[in-house]
């Protein structure tokens, strides 16, 4: 249950015990609420999840530290709660931080029964704190014990930070070829002149505080895993006691004659994407793919292009991933702001004037005018690194790990998107999810095991995508589900559908239905089965929706 602030006029407005330093408040009374339960209450302005589990109230901030959600709207489930948009979850007691896509911690508050009232204490000096950065270690000095992180994304800085929290005291060097800072990749379709600076996940004030080495524009060439070094691009060698391989995968090209002309853009960098919204400014635009970061581009130029127009080599976007239904609801509501399909076609060449991008032939026999072409039809693994090493690879050159992100050579581990993992909740089948939420679970049970603290891995997946300022999310893992059941409608914009197989729900899509995506995120945390005749059934309580 979820609610919102009581009325509070009958009430005193502070406890006759209050000092300077806190300011302290009626928030409701005891009865207010039961176990299991939580609001939103306000001290001072201040916005307050107030929760009650096993017979004790808990006071944490009520924004998530992601992106600001309201927790109050959330999922409370034993002692932790999960935001209602991205699924990060905290514990309710301490407003440490449980899984991601959130980094930081919350605020706790000090909670005081008197009188059957309960009042709640903030402290004036982080009244405007909405986020708590977890207590870190830094380097010991004389400990050489040396951690290399390859790449510079969401699993390497989450492993970084994990490390310290853990008061790992050794050396910690991430090598990354980007020329920024680790930032938050999701935005980079969604909000395409963005700057850099405004997406970094930590400055570099925290990396040197924490003593985190972070070597920019620096590529791991070779690894030699008996030797423990790795040999980068300007010719130096590391050495290492424990490695994480997390560099990714990069964009796929088309391979068609065309494909070096002006204006044949791929998105994997801040500086694309702000490329990308300049040229396409009053332009033709085309688009080939249908994934998720195609859709985000295209909804995102219809008000700025001239035209846009998608090519896919299926029948509907998303249709091996959300499904048919799903995709025709993002062809309509992009169709309705002009943008034009051409499905299940390819493009076979690019011809240009001038040495730019002029039109593009698709394989059946359609030419399109374009001044732009934005390629987005897949990925490849950033594994070239480790041909001729120890660490095993499967046939598409992606890493498989174990539950602890073990590669088969000792003191070696990998996450993000190139490890394929074993998913708890799919019964340990070996996936490869591309998922930010999933790079940095990757990145902290790497951690935690590299300093002999065995964890699993059992975080959910979780996802959204943003089209026309409407956000789809999605958690679980949907592969060969069977049937699909819907609450709401597709046409309404406002739907829940649960992907079942073999009479169980293994995901869930949601728009404009909230929290239910994060309610559904939970049941499979706790391993508990969500069946096809709970999904079917009218009762819908379980989902806690507000």
């Amino acid at each position: 249950m979820s609610g919102t602030k009581p009325p509070r006029q009958e009430l005193p407005d502070s406890d006759p015990e209050d000092t300077s330093e806190e300011l302290t408040a009626v928030v409701c009374l005891e009865s207010d609420l039961q176990d299991g339960q939580m609001m939103e209450v306000e001290v001072g302005h201040h916005s307050v999840l107030l929760t009650r589990c096993e017979g004790k109230y808990s006071a944490i901030g009520n924004q998530c530290t992601h992106y600001g959600a309201p927790l109050s709207k959330g999922v409370i489930s034993g002692h932790r709660v999960r935001c209602p948009w991205h699924g990060s979850c905290f514990n309710i007691h301490t407003g440490d931080l449980e899984e991601c896509p959130g980094m930081d911690c919350l605020p706790c508050h000090k909670v005081k029964i008197q009188n059957s009232k309960v009042y709640v204490s903030v402290n004036k000096k982080t009244l405007r704190q909405e986020k708590r950065l977890k207590s870190m270690g830094a380097a010991v000095p004389g400990v050489t014990h040396t951690v290399l992180l390859l790449g510079g994304g969401a699993a390497s800085l989450i492993c970084a930070e994990t490390l310290r929290q853990e008061y790992f005291g050794g050396r910690i060097i991430m090598v990354t070829r980007d020329d920024l800072l680790p930032y938050d990749k999701t935005r980079l379709s969604k909000v395409m002149n963005v700057e850099s600076d405004s997406i970094l996940l930590r400055r570099m004030e925290f990396f040197h505080q924490y003593d985190i080495e972070v070597w920019l524009r620096k590529e791991a060439l070779s690894v030699d895993t008996d030797k423990k070094m790795v040999t980068l691009d300007d010719g130096s060698v590391q050495s290492y006691d424990q490695l994480l391989i997390s560099t990714g995968c990069r964009a796929k090209g088309l391979n068609v004659p065309g494909i070096k002309l002006q204006n044949v853009k791929m998105l994997e960098t801040p500086e694309d994407a702000r490329q990308i919204h300049t040229v396409c400014l009053g332009c033709n635009v085309v688009l080939v793919g249908t994934s998720f970061v195609g859709m985000e581009v295209a909804s995102y130029l219809i008000d700025k292009a001239s035209s846009v127009t998608v090519i896919g080599s299926s029948e509907l976007p998303y249709q091996n991933t959300l499904g048919p239904e799903i995709g025709k609801v993002t062809m309509m509501m992009l169709s309705e702001q002009n943008v034009k399909f051409y499905m299940n076609d390819n493009v076979t060449e690019i011809r240009g004037v001038d040495g730019k991008v002029k039109e593009v032939v698709l394989k059946s026999g359609k030419v399109i005018a374009a001044d732009v072409l934005i390629v987005g039809i897949g990925i490849v693994p950033n594994s070239e690194l480790l041909r001729g090493s120890n660490v095993q690879m499967d046939a598409k050159h992606f890493v498989p790990v174990d539950k602890y992100t073990r590669t088969n050579v000792p003191d070696v581990f990998c996450g993000g998107d190139l490890a394929t993992f074993p998913l708890a909740m799919a019964n340990n089948r070996m996936v490869n999810i591309g998922h930010w939420q999933m790079a940095q679970a990757h990145g902290r049970i790497a951690a935690l095991n590299m300093m002999n603290k065995p964890t699993e891995l059992n975080t959910v997946p979780f996802y959204w995508t943003v089209l026309l300022g409407k956000t789809i999310r999605y958690a679980g893992y949907g592969e060969g589900y069977t049937e699909l059941v819907v609450k709401g409608r597709f046409e309404d914009m406002k739907f829940l559908a649960l992907y079942i197989k073999n009479d169980e729900v293994i995901a869930v899509a949601s728009l404009n239905y909230d929290p239910a995506a994060s309610a559904v995120a939970e049941r499979f945390a706790s391993g508990k089965v969500i069946t096809k005749k709970e999904a079917q059934s009218d009762d819908l309580s379980w989902l806690q929706l507000s």
